[in-house]
């Protein structure tokens, strides 16, 4: 099975990586991410977030750092807006995409967003109209696709009928998340296939988590049924809030590292990128998650 010949990667370190963060980072440091991140060739980056600070107090500078980034006609700016008011806000702001949530497990829905999934959708689905309406792209994040932290399994079928409401309020885009990093390469597959049935390859990506070491294998056997976007964090940003002391979502330097030994064609420097991460995993005092970032340095010196 031949292989995907080019790959989107959308950074999502800005926004799903230091949004669990305690320690907060200031309006210039998340701008100055941003353009490292531009520097070294990501072309989609997940920039901030509009929910209430009360919840996610990271991300309450959120409109200052948007108007801190110096944009580039060729890079997608997106921002997660959970309801209308996160949308109102946000739309000042001129994201070209926006990003709604849902889980794939009703468990999860009602434990996260104090809600069930039908009345999740039911929130978002005037955000899908109004961003449309404004000419914007909408991406959903299908949140616990391979697993959940509170009802354990998730099944294809689960994860298919969430896909098909989402379908039905006009959602552009589905990206599959592996929110607790259980997923391993066939079951994977069996549920990249179920969003297969309802959204066209170009709109299919994969969101993966390295809690258990599986994100590359899962990308892998995601490029295998010629998916080819995927969603990943610099430097590794973002631990696993349902498994302590784990890591969360993968790091964009080691896909980097696997797809240039794939031959497959991304755009981005990875030295650059590795430039990055050390830049943000300093300005948080610590090492990066990377295992690659990690060789190159020590290669470095």
């Amino acid at each position: 099975m031949s292989l995907p010949t080019q790959v989107s990667i959308v950074d999502v370190g800005p926004r799903d990586g230091l949004q669990n963060e305690k320690q907060l980072v200031s309006v210039d440091d998340k701008a100055r991410l941003v353009h490292l991140l531009h520097e070294a060739g990501l072309k989609e980056i997940e920039v901030t977030s509009f929910v209430s600070p009360k919840w996610v107090p990271q991300m309450g500078d959120n409109a200052a750092v948007m108007a801190a980034i110096e944009r580039r006609a060729d890079v997608r700016y997106s921002v997660l807006t959970p309801n209308m008011k996160g949308f109102e806000a946000a739309l000042a702001t001129a994201p070209q995409e926006i990003v709604v949530f849902a889980a794939a497990s009703e468990a999860f829905s009602q434990k996260n967003i104090n809600c069930s999934i039908a009345e999740s959708i039911e929130r978002f689905a005037p955000v899908v109209q109004a961003a449309h309406a404004a000419g914007m792209r909408v991406r959903a994040a299908l949140s616990c696709c391979l697993g959940c932290p509170y009802q354990g399994e998730v099944t294809p079928d689960e994860v298919e009928r969430v896909v098909k409401l989402l379908k039905d309020v006009g959602v552009d885009h589905m990206s599959i998340a592996d929110t607790i990093g259980v997923g391993t390469p066939r079951r994977t597959q069996a549920v990249m296939e179920r969003a297969l049935r309802h959204f066209p390859l170009h709109e299919v990506s994969g969101h993966f988590h390295d809690t258990y070491g599986q994100s590359l294998a899962n990308i892998y056997a995601s490029l295998e049924l010629g998916i080819h976007r995927f969603d990943a964090s610099v430097s590794g940003l973002g631990g696993c809030p349902y498994a302590k002391g784990a890591t969360g979502n993968v790091a964009t330097e080691d896909v980097v590292f696997m797809l240039d030994g794939l031959g497959i064609e991304t755009g981005i420097e990875l030295d650059k990128l590795v430039d990055a991460g050390v830049f943000i995993s300093g300005v948080l005092g610590r090492s990066p998650v990377s295992r690659v970032a990690r060789a190159l340095l020590a290669k470095r010196g």
